[in-house]
């Protein structure tokens, strides 16, 4: 896979969180409507700001440090990569209107979701799982290794560790 093919990828890939973010907003807005209250706003930007490090990171590192495609790392990638997508909009499916990118509950009116992956009792947060996925796969595509670490390990350290408890108590609220 050529740099440019490789930058494409990068592109789409943002080019569909940004679709992803305009889901969201009209998602939120259908639950502010409705009463909904957002939780752990504050992590929020963090977010955003990691998450668009990344992709930008993807393409600086291959180009900047010449990172080399190799075929048997990067094809296996690449399907990995390509099954994030997937799986991120199968999430989005079995979530619904409930589906965001922030957390916002609608109290009395939203769900526990038990279809698609959340059927899974064993996997309570499949968004997050392929989050990490995809953190590894996509730059290991064109071996952006020093991506792959950094996102992981910043993921982990800055994101997980505030939104998965904070999601855990606005699903908690639900069961109140």
């Amino acid at each position: 896979m050529s740099v440019a093919l490789y930058v494409v990828l990068i592109l789409i890939t943002g080019g569909e969180r940004i679709f992803e973010l305009v889901i969201s907003r009209r998602h939120a807005a259908i639950a502010v409507a409705q009463g909904g209250i957002e939780y752990g706003r504050r992590h929020f930007p963090w977010m955003v700001t990691l998450h668009t490090g990344f992709l930008v990171a993807c393409i600086a590192e291959v180009v900047i440090l010449g990172r080399p495609f190799i075929p048997a790392l990067g094809w296996p990638m690449l399907v990995i990569a390509l099954l994030c997508q997937a799986s991120r909009y199968w999430i989005i499916w079995a979530l619904g209107d409930q589906w965001n990118t922030r957390v916002i509950v609608v109290p009395g009116a939203a769900r526990v979701v038990r279809r698609g992956p959340y059927r899974w009792s064993w996997l309570p947060h499949p968004n997050y799982v392929v989050v990490a996925a995809e953190g590894i796969a996509l730059p290991l595509v064109h071996t952006a290794w020093v991506t792959a670490v950094v996102f992981t390990v910043l993921n982990a350290i800055l994101i997980l560790r505030f939104r998965i408890p904070t999601e855990n108590r606005a699903l908690g609220s639900l069961r109140s």
